[in-house]
């Protein structure tokens, strides 16, 4: 068995945001409080994803992770002990930007070997992320994120959710690209939104089928890529890796795909009660 990432459900099922396509509301609801991982397999966990070859880990939640800030104090710590190289959180980053994160925590992370912080975008201008994520409030300065997170010496991914009205096409993909290379995001990856086969919420479900790209749409954008830009990698689970003009640009799924080959798998996912599974969308994929 081999595995790409290790994926550590963090938190609870509590967020910050308002995603009309919430992934975790279709995948299954969680519980709004965090309860105590199971930290005897959480190191059994860490122990399997050295031995299956994961180079990351990455911090992510059936919710928002940054709500709870000690817990990913906590697991990182616990997984310094641990060879896994590249440690990885993924957020929204709207409580980084509004400081309720603030630099010595975000200090504190980078000191504990966290090395990429993926922020959760619908693209790059503030109209259109306020739409998405707070409706109901204001949403902060991107760039002023990414200049933090930059500062304190993290790599930054954003990785931008495609949807109808919103990043939908070569020129908007064009001026996401363009947006990520004038503020040098090391990685930007665009994410066509999608649904599992089995959906727990039909609101998300509906507003997220009403919202996909089709797949004319989805070639425009991969003819648009292959043609501007390098292919320089190839991912286990199908997502295609660019060079567009310096700029890394990476074309990826919402969920996972059938491997390529039967001991491959694209993730390794911790839940806090000690459950590990390799599939989002499958309760019956336990390792353990």
């Amino acid at each position: 068995m081999q595995i790409q990432t290790f994926s550590i459900v963090t938190g609870s099922g509590a967020c910050n945001a308002r995603c009309p396509f919430c992934v975790s509301r279709m995948t299954g609801a969680a519980p709004v409080k965090p309860a105590t991982p199971n930290w005897r397999n959480f190191a059994v966990a860490c122990q399997l994803a050295v031995r299956a070859g994961a180079t990351t880990a990455m911090l992510t939640g059936k919710g928002e992770p940054t709500l709870w800030p000690d817990l990913i104090t906590e697991y990182l710590e616990r997984l310094r002990h641990h060879s896994i190289p590249i440690v990885e959180l993924q957020t929204n980053g709207l409580d980084i930007a509004r400081g309720r994160i603030d630099r010595a925590t975000l200090e504190k992370w980078y000191e504990l070997n966290l090395t990429t912080v993926a922020v959760s975008v619908v693209g790059h201008e503030r109209e259109k992320n306020l739409r998405i994520y707070t409706p109901e409030q204001s949403y902060p300065d991107l760039i002023g994120l990414i200049d933090l997170l930059h500062e304190v010496g993290f790599t930054v991914r954003l990785i931008c959710v495609m949807l109808k009205g919103y990043v939908d096409g070569p020129g908007p993909v064009a001026e996401m690209i363009e947006f990520a290379r004038a503020h040098a995001v090391e990685q930007l990856t665009l994410l066509p939104v999608a649904q599992p086969d089995e959906t727990h919420d039909a609101e998300a479900s509906s507003w997220t089928l009403e919202h996909q790209l089709g797949r004319g749409e989805l070639l425009a954008i991969h003819k648009h890529i292959e043609f501007h830009g390098t292919h320089i990698q190839e991912l286990p689970h199908g997502a295609r890796v660019y060079d567009v003009d310096g700029q890394n640009v990476c074309l990826n799924h919402c969920l996972d795909p059938a491997p390529t080959r039967l001991d491959l798998m694209r993730n390794l996912i911790f839940f806090p009660d000690g459950r590990l599974r390799h599939r989002w969308d499958a309760e019956g994929s336990v390792i353990l």
